[in-house]
């Protein structure tokens, strides 16, 4: 996969950086992703976080994870067609990932848990969503939070 993580804060310790990226690895090799994969994590503060649910969500307040899926699909556009011989060698973008690092902290100490847990939460929640999982239905969000915590008790991030 390749993975890029930006840290807009200036702030992020460089435990969490490598705590980001390694449960992202590990997410994507838990769903058996291809290797082929891209994917771009931003971490940012509340006021940009809301900037860009107020614009994108019509959601004016700050959010905890916003994705963004980059190949979905508008049933108002033309699918793009690639033959199969080049599937594996053009890379596929899931999207970008969005975190609030205020929202980390603040949502770590409300819930009583460690911030690289609800760290770990956010990323692979979102990235969860970028993969197509949802949480609108009850037996979707019975999948796909089942999931969830599949992936981050296995990483070792229990609550």
């Amino acid at each position: 996969m390749e993975l890029t993580i930006y840290d807009e804060t200036k702030q992020v310790s460089p435990h969490q950086m490598e705590l980001a990226d390694h449960i992202l690895r590990y997410a994507a090799d838990y769903l058996h992703l291809p290797d082929n994969i891209e994917l771009a994590v931003t971490l940012m503060d509340n006021e940009h976080i809301h900037q860009i649910n107020k614009e994108y969500r019509g959601v004016d307040k700050p959010t905890d994870v916003i994705s963004f899926a980059m190949e979905e699909e508008d049933p108002n556009e033309l699918p793009i067609i690639i033959p199969d011989e080049l599937k594996n060698e053009i890379p596929q973008s899931l999207g970008d990932l969005m975190v609030s690092m205020d929202k980390v902290v603040e949502q770590a100490e409300y819930l009583g848990h460690s911030q690289d847990r609800e760290l770990g939460f956010l990323l692979v929640h979102g990235f969860l969503h970028l993969n197509g999982y949802d949480h609108m239905r009850a037996e979707d969000e019975k999948k796909m939070f089942g999931l969830q915590e599949e992936i981050l008790s296995g990483y070792g991030l229990k609550r």
